[in-house]
């Protein structure tokens, strides 16, 4: 039976099938009504991992997320991301981990979450323009004040998620990764090893007619959607992942959440096992 828990750093128990909060509208009534619908229904159906980021809406989508869950339930892991920033000149977003930036977004996500503490951070991107030992040394001094208590990376390779871990403690990697994308594959391994959580984002992707098609052929047999057989597909790959797939929609959110109950066959399993292999030929 595949477990639908998993322990983030050692002590930050979360059910395995988390929330994306990225896709959440942030403007005004209604679609911020519904986005504030949608989180606040993800938490009743017990989701205990949401994610965002600073890039999400400048910070817009942090402050959705506190106005539909604060005060949060202990249970509740929101967990944002930095290193990713809008240019005053241009108006364009890009990568920027220079100290400063850091320090002026962990504090601006601290006001905009209302907490005093943020309990899993993740570096958006690692800047290339600023030495890896001034952006994670930055986030570890921030850890040591008080308001991280724990680190994760994104996007990174095998070779960085080493070098990091020299710094820092890493206990959480967000890397795209799906049935039909296993390009990270060599980094979600270095995470089992290290029992590292690796959140795939774009957990749920479509390619081909003929790969949608198997999919699809499996969902049939399962009596399940698409979407779920992708989603249960994650779930038992590995038990360090933990997806995170995000929407506006509460019947789709119901819908993902149902993915926990869907059991694939050796059979089944191999044969979407397959699917990688047809994608990158």
């Amino acid at each position: 039976m595949t477990s639908t828990t998993f322990r983030i750093g050692g002590d930050l128990d979360v059910r395995r099938l988390g929330f994306g909060a990225m896709h959440l509208p942030t403007e005004p009534a209604p679609d911020r009504e519904a986005s504030v619908a949608v989180a606040r229904r993800a938490v009743e159906l017990g989701i205990t991992l949401i994610d965002t980021a600073h890039m999400y809406g400048a910070g817009a989508n942090e402050e959705l997320l506190a106005e539909a869950l604060h005060p949060y339930p202990p249970e509740l892991l929101i967990t944002t991301k930095v290193g990713v920033w809008r240019s005053v000149e241009t108006g364009e977003w890009g990568l920027d981990a220079r100290p400063s930036v850091l320090r002026t977004q962990v504090d601006d996500a601290l006001r905009r979450l209302r907490v005093e503490r943020i309990e899993l951070l993740q570096l958006h991107r690692i800047d290339p323009e600023t030495p890896l030992a001034d952006q994670l040394g930055t986030l570890r001094e921030l850890q040591t004040e008080g308001k991280i208590g724990h680190l994760g990376l994104s996007e990174v390779t095998v070779a960085e998620l080493e070098e990091s871990r020299k710094i820092i403690e890493v206990v959480s990697v967000q890397n795209r990764y799906n049935v039909l994308d296993r390009e990270h594959g060599p980094v979600l391994a270095a995470c089992e090893a290290a029992g590292i959580a690796f959140l795939p984002w774009r957990p749920v992707a479509w390619g081909s007619s003929g790969e949608r098609a198997e999919i699809s052929a499996v969902a049939n047999e399962l009596d399940a959607s698409p979407t779920q057989v992708t989603l249960a597909w994650l779930l038992g790959h590995s038990p360090v992942i933990l997806p995170i797939p995000g929407t506006a929609k509460i019947d789709h959110l119901e819908e993902n959440l149902a993915a926990e109950h869907v059991q694939l066959t050796s059979s089944q399993r191999d044969r979407l096992d397959q699917l990688a292999k047809q994608a990158t030929a």
